[in-house]
This record gives C-alpha cells, sequence and structure tokens, in this order.
C-alpha cells in the first residue's frame, strides 16, 4: 500500500549529491525529506519523527506503513510478528523486505517460524527519529531480504520533551509509558520504558502483555557522533489465529473465535548496540556493531486435526538465538578532472546461532513428540563498493557492486540433515539520476540482489515429519530489479512521485499452510506503477494520496497454476493531518488493499479490505494533552489476512477439507490517551 501518511514539504530548489551539496539545499517543512536532489531513485525516501507522533496506530508493527506501499496486518497473535505486504509480495513476516533498528538486523534468519521474521514489538515509537526507506535491489549497501526494499529506522539521540502518558481502550487495553532524555557529562541519555495489555475482541482473551525498557546514551551532532543503545522486551499472548471461513458460516464458532484456544506464544529480545559517525573535509566514517538474544516458544495449529485425529496437529516451534554483526563504511569526497566524485566501501558481518531450534507436536502446550531439533550456525560476510560522480548538474550515477559469503552449519537430530554448506553472490548496482528542471527529476535504477534459504533447507535430505527423501534448497536466491521515476514539485506545496518497475526472482517463498511458515517455490516475474502525492494545503492542513499496481507470476509453468498465492494488485491510501489549529489536530487515514489470489489456478480470491484510523487531540494547556483514537472507523467486516489450504474439523473426511482460512480485522475501537509534558 501506499500510506496514509500526512505530509509535508514545503516547494524549495534542489540538490545535493549523495552527501555532498552542489546546489541550494532542501528546505524541508514538516513529515518527510524527499526533496529533490535528496535520493537515488523515485521510491526512495524519509520520514521524520513529526510524521510519526502524528498518526494513530493500532500495532507497533505498523510503524513500517510509513513506507509507501507497506501493508501491515496479522494473522495472528499481537505477540507475533506482523503480516507485510509491499509491491506484489506477501512477505508473510518480513521475507523480502530488510528492516533495521539502528544498523541492527531485525529480520532473523532460519527462524523458527519462518524465514525474515521481523518483529518490531520492541520498539517504541515515541523513541524513532526517522525511517530512511528503499524500494528495490538498487543499493550496494543492503544484502539479503532486501529485494523489495529496506527500512532503517533511527532512534532518537535527544528529545524535545519528556513525557508520560497512559492509554485506555476497549477490551482491557492498556499502555503506560514514559520517554525523556537529560544531559549527562557531553551527552544525553535518553530512555523509555512501557508496559502494556490487551484482550482483544476475542472471545477467548488474547491476554497479550509486553514489557520494554530502552536505554541509549550519545555524544556529538549528526556528523560527528556516537550512541550506545541497550533494549529489552518481553511478552506473552493467547493468539486469534486464522480461523476457518466454514466453521464461522455453520456457526461452530462465533467470527472472532478460535479453534485450538491454547495457541500463542512467549518471546523475549535483549539487545547492546552501537553507532559512530566521524567526518571530515573529504572523508565519512559510519560504523555499527551489534548484539543480540533472543527466544521464542510458539504454539500454532493451522490444520486442526488433519494430520493427528486424536490429539489435534499443535505445534511448538522453539528458538534460542544469539546474534551479533558489524559494519563499517568509508565515503572519500573529492574530484576527477573537475568532477565531483564520492567513493564508498564497506565491510558488513553477521553470526547468528541457535540452538536449540526446533518443532515439537503438542497438545494444549504439552510437548507429546519431537519432530525435529537442530543446532544452526549462520556466518556471512560482505564487502561493497559504490561510486558516484556528479557528471553535470543534471546528471548523476551512482555504480555499485556487492559480495556476500555465506556459511551454514547445521546439526540436526535426523542425521542425514546434518551438514555444512558455503554460497556466494555477486550484486551489480546502478542508478541513474537526470535533472533537475522546473524542480522534477528523473530516474533509471538498476540491480541485483538475494535472500538466503532457511539454513536447515540448504543440508536438508528428509522431510521432519515423513522422513521423505526431499532435494536441499539453494542457499541463496538471485533477484534483478529496474524502475523508471520521476519526482517533482513543479506545483507549490506538492511533492509528486511515480515509480515503474519490475522484480525477477529465481525463487519465491511462499507460505505454507501445512507447515505454518514459509518454503521456496517457483521462480517469479513482478511489475507495477506507484504514485505518491504529498501535498500541503494550508500551513495547518496535509494531505496524501498514495496508490500502487502491481502484477506477479510464476515464471516457471506449473499445472497447478502460475498465479503467486497473496499477491496484493492493487493498493491506495489517503490521508489527512491537522496540526496546531489553536488546542486542536487530527488526522483521518484510509488504506485499501484489493483481491488477490490464494491459490495459483486463482480460482479462489480474497475479498478487499478497506480501513480507516482517525485521531481527534486537545492541547489543555503546555502540560497536558489528551487524544482520541479510533481503529476501524465505520466498523468494516474484513479480512487482515486470508489463505486456502486444507484443514479438518472433527467428523469430516480424513483428507480434510479445502476452505478460506482467514484473520478478522478487529471491530471499531476507540483508546483514550493522556499524555503529561514535563
Amino acid at each position: 500500500m501506499i500510506l496514509l501518511s500526512m505530509a509535508a514539504l514545503a516547494a524549495t530548489v534542489p540538490v545535493a549529491t549523495n552527501g555532498e551539496p552542489v546546489m541550494a539545499a532542501v528546505e524541508v517543512r514538516g513529515h518527510y525529506d524527499n526533496g529533490i536532489g535528496t535520493s537515488s531513485a523515485a521510491s526512495q525516501g524519509s520520514v521524520t519523527a513529526a510524521l510519526i507522533a502524528n498518526r494513530p496506530a493500532l500495532r507497533p508493527g505498523e510503524l513500517l506503513e510509513f513506507v509507501p506501499g507497506v501493508i501491515v496486518t496479522q494473522h495472528s497473535g499481537d505477540g507475533k510478528a506482523n503480516q507485510y505486504f509491499l509491491r506484489g509480495f506477501n512477505l508473510d513476516h518480513g521475507t523480502d523486505f530488510a528492516t533495521f533498528v539502528d544498523g541492527m538486523p531485525v529480520n532473523m534468519r532460519a527462524h523458527a517460524h519462518g524465514q525474515g521474521y521481523t518483529d518490531l514489538n520492541f520498539l517504541m515509537p515515541e523513541l524513532v527519529d526517522r525511517i530512511n526507506y528503499k524500494k528495490g535491489p538498487y543499493y550496494a549497501d543492503e544484502g539479503d531480504f532486501a529485494s523489495a526494499g529496506a527500512a532503517h529506522m533511527g532512534l532518537a539521540n535527544k528529545l524535545k520533551e519528556n513525557t508520560a502518558s497512559i492509554t485506555v481502550g476497549e477490551h482491557q487495553y492498556y499502555r503506560a509509558n514514559l520517554t525523556g532524555s537529560t544531559p549527562l557529562g557531553e551527552g544525553n541519555l535518553v530512555y523509555g520504558a512501557e508496559l502494556g495489555h490487551n484482550n482483544g475482541p476475542w472471545v477467548s482473551p488474547e491476554a497479550f502483555h509486553k514489557s520494554l525498557g530502552v536505554l541509549r546514551y550519545s555524544q556529538g551532532g549528526s556528523d560527528n557522533q556516537f550512541s550506545v543503545t541497550g533494549m529489552a522486551y518481553k511478552g506473552g499472548w493467547y493468539a486469534s489465529n486464522q480461523i476457518p471461513l466454514r466453521a464461522v458460516q455453520s456457526g461452530a464458532i462465533d467470527s472472532y473465535g478460535a479453534i485450538d484456544t491454547s495457541d500463542g506464544g512467549i518471546t523475549s529480545r535483549y539487545s547492546l548496540s552501537a553507532t559512530l559517525q566521524r567526518r571530515s573535509s573529504d572523508t565519512l566514517l559510519q560504523a555499527n556493531a551489534y548484539l543480540v538474544q533472543s527466544s521464542l516458544d510458539l504454539y500454532n495449529d493451522f490444520t486442526y486435526f488433519l494430520d493427528d485425529p486424536v490429539n489435534g496437529d499443535q505445534s511448538r516451534q522453539t528458538e534460542k538465538r544469539r546474534m551479533t554483526g558489524f559494519e563499517v563504511a568509508q565515503t572519500w569526497f573529492g574530484k576527477w578532472g573537475g568532477l565531483e566524485v564520492n567513493n564508498k566501501v564497506g565491510v558488513q558481518g553477521r553470526y547468528d546461532y541457535l540452538s536449540p531450534l526446533a518443532l515439537y507436536s503438542t497438545v494444549k502446550r504439552q510437548i507429546t513428540g519431537v519432530i525435529t531439533e537442530s543446532k544452526v550456525k549462520e556466518a556471512n560476510a560482505a564487502v561493497y563498493f559504490e561510486n558516484t560522480v556528479q557528471w553535470r548538474e543534471w546528471l548523476r550515477t551512482t555504480a555499485g557492486l556487492r559480495y556476500d559469503r555465506y556459511h551454514f552449519d547445521v546439526s540436526s537430530n535426523i542425521a542425514e540433515n546434518t551438514g555444512k554448506v558455503s554460497d556466494g553472490m555477486t550484486s551489480p548496482k546502478l542508478a541513474v539520476v537526470l535533472g533537475p528542471w522546473a524542480k522534477t527529476e528523473f530516474f533509471i535504477n538498476y540491480g541485483e540482489g538475494f535472500h538466503s534459504n532457511d539454513a536447515r533447507g540448504t543440508t536438508v535430505h528428509l522431510t521432519p515429519k515423513e522422513r521423505e527423501p526431499i532435494d536441499p534448497v539453494t542457499p541463496l536466491v538471485k533477484t534483478r530489479g529496474a524502475e523508471l521515476g520521476v519526482r517533482t514539485e513543479f506545483v507549490p506545496g506538492l511533492q509528486s512521485s511515480m515509480a515503474l518497475w519490475k522484480l525477477r526472482s529465481a525463487s519465491e517463498l511462499v507460505f505454507s499452510g501445512d507447515a505454518g511458515d514459509t518454503a521456496a517455490s517457483r521462480g517469479s516475474y513482478r511489475s507495477g506503477i506507484e504514485w505518491n502525492n504529498h501535498y500541503i494545503a494550508a500551513p495547518w492542513l496535509l494531505f496524501d494520496l498514495d496508490l500502487a499496481y502491481s502484477r506477479a507470476h510464476y515464471t516457471e509453468h506449473d499445472a497447478a497454476g502460475d498465479y503467486i498465492p497473496g499477491a496484493v494488485g492493487k493498493v491506495a491510501s489517503f490521508g489527512a493531518t491537522v496540526t496546531d489549529l489553536g488546542p486542536w489536530s487530527g488526522a483521518f487515514q484510509m488504506r485499501y488493499f484489493g483481491p488477490r489470489p490464494l491459490i495459483e489456478d486463482n480460482s479462489q480470491r480474497s475479498a478487499t479490505t478497506a480501513i480507516a484510523y482517525a485521531r481527534v487531540g486537545y492541547r489543555i494547556d503546555r502540560r497536558w494533552a489528551v487524544s482520541l483514537d479510533a481503529f476501524n472507523l465505520f466498523d468494516r467486516k474484513a479480512s487482515d489476512v486470508d489463505y486456502y489450504y486444507a484443514s479438518r474439523l472433527p467428523g469430516e473426511p480424513a483428507e480434510g477439507v479445502n476452505d478460506i482460512h482467514y484473520h478478522p480485522v478487529e471491530p471499531r475501537t476507540f483508546r483514550l490517551t493522556l499524555k503529561a509534558t514535563f
């Protein structure tokens, strides 16, 4: 989708080359930092904290909806990673969209529940200072999972004000939040703490509870600074998993009911990270490093009594992970024959150690058998080079080359699935920027990228359940993409961009209904067009209108059909924001994502989903403010997500019944927030 963001760019005069200004700097007012001369593609941009603060969000994962084109939903409990859609992808929990927080990758590879698992519940929106986003595999510094796009969230080094807030809502929802910053030594200490609970509208209360804390110390300004950040998060819940349509239609369960009410999970994440930036007149050094320890126990039953007609099909997906990594990049600014030139060299590395990484059969969360247990060590290193040349005032090129090397080491309780595999991938990149002419610039982009497959799949020879022969998957899967784009600020107060894009993938990652995770499939081809508009109608009134259309199909024909299940075709969003209208403020946003095929022959399709959010805010005085958020404002009956596969309820045939399984959107819900500033 392309988001109901409210936005604002004052019309300005351009240009800047990748780090070095060549003409007048762009003056940004409000919520976006996407001016002429600030990016290498029409689909690249930046969102500021002002926009994040002004928009209501049902879940923390909806931070990614600030990226134009992204849809964020949920097919299970709120403590689990969200479901993401972008550019014709059903990204499941993050398969081809890379997400970072202060340089830390959020995507978890070889994850217990699915490759690229991206859980943002550990993040406090109040502490996010900026979201830099890119779409397409055109950037040398982006590697695994970034073929559809990437989002880099930066945390604030200093807050404008200290706040304490309490939010209450229906279904025993509450959120208590404290954020602030204070001088410490030669720098600033930023802190945040949150407690939350939500039962949701479900017949069996979700009882989602979470606690998190953040401490961050930083020194210096934007060009010369360092920071050290510690984050901690714990959560637990009972899941509201997708349910079979036939069970609701027959009256066996309520539309907000569940087949197995013991589904759910427990999770935690602890991290320590550091960033460094040093700039001189002709160089820029950027570095970051991180340590992460996380765990997840996830209980799911997607097929009910299909595999085990007596005990049911619930399973427990378990992982305990330690992850460490770094990135160091050096940029040199100079001149070649009078031409402005930037050269950048970067090195990245990451190591994941998972023990155990397991799948168990369970009944009401009690383990009844071991399906597979593994110990996984996955390491990778990458080096990249990027050259930017300002050939003319109206012509800039960026050419890059990236090389990634991966090593997978899997020890499995199934001896045949134990092994070691290595693989490498070279990825060229190119961007051409033409203009500006009449406050309009044009972009040509090409790039190759990749996504990694689950480490266990690279060494597998027997299926874990049936112990039948199976071939290993390709460790690294090549993607190729291209884009033509234009961005203009010709109309005063309006920033508009359009991108025509295509993307090929040698192997698709798709959701597997019987396993509840992602599996490698056939090669694919996607193409589409996006149109984003941000308009300042008045100093206090901002509008957004974003539209996207995409097509997707498999490139290898199969009798089952060539449509890609879950590939979203039409996405639209509209947003309006009122700010500083006396003591009043407000926001309205509506998102729409259209029907999509649920199986390969397109004989089963999802319905459309259109949801509106709204906010009304009132500042009582300098210290106190109150706001009321409404989610699903028009109380639409729709689905967050739909799947089509076979499951079995008691009394049904042994082979099960093919049916739509869906997760309903939450009904109209109100939340009231009281905030104090100190």
